[in-house]
């Protein structure tokens, strides 16, 4: 689909081609309601900016559809295949790579009492590992805020390949 034939689709269209984006009605009709867009950068602008900041609720309902980084996507739903291609770039990781993720994983998970969240997409292993290590120092509401931004940046980028 292009960007023309997404702001020609229904609204029930249109939210249902969003939803494995970024899984938030409040987001979802925020972009919805913006169309149509003079350009793919305003659809991104929207994308970036209809549910920023996310809340609490919103997150936690947000982050059920992404696997642990360095993991599988279970399933074949679009969120799955999304998250498959997302990380597809970190390639084959080796078992010290694999091993540093499941570790830095699980602490993060005992620390925070969820998945580890990260934008994949443009990222090696060793700056995924970094930025894991970082924010394993911040406050809770800190982390809170910094997975709410990574899920706005995921749902931006899928926005993009659905209008390329």
């Amino acid at each position: 689909m292009d960007l023309g034939e997404f702001n020609q689709l229904s609204s029930d269209d249109a939210r249902a081609s969003l939803r494995p984006c970024l899984d938030v009605d409040r987001w979802i009709d925020g972009v919805v309601a913006a169309r149509p867009f003079s350009s793919v950068e305003a659809a991104l602008e929207a994308a970036r900016t209809s549910a920023a900041p996310l809340t609490d609720d919103e997150i936690n309902q947000a982050m059920s559809h992404h696997p642990r980084i360095g993991e599988k996507a279970k399933g074949s739903s679009a969120e799955a295949a999304y998250s498959s291609r997302e990380q597809a770039g970190l390639g084959a990781l080796d078992g010290s790579v694999q091993d540093r993720l499941a570790a830095g994983n699980a602490a993060y998970e005992e620390r925070f009492d969820r998945v580890f969240l990260i934008r994949a997409a443009g990222r090696d292993p060793e700056e995924i590992l970094a930025e894991l290590e970082r924010r394993m120092t911040n406050t809770d509401t800190a982390e809170l805020a910094e997975v709410g931004e990574q899920l706005i940046q995921i749902a931006t980028l899928r926005l993009e390949g659905i209008l390329a």
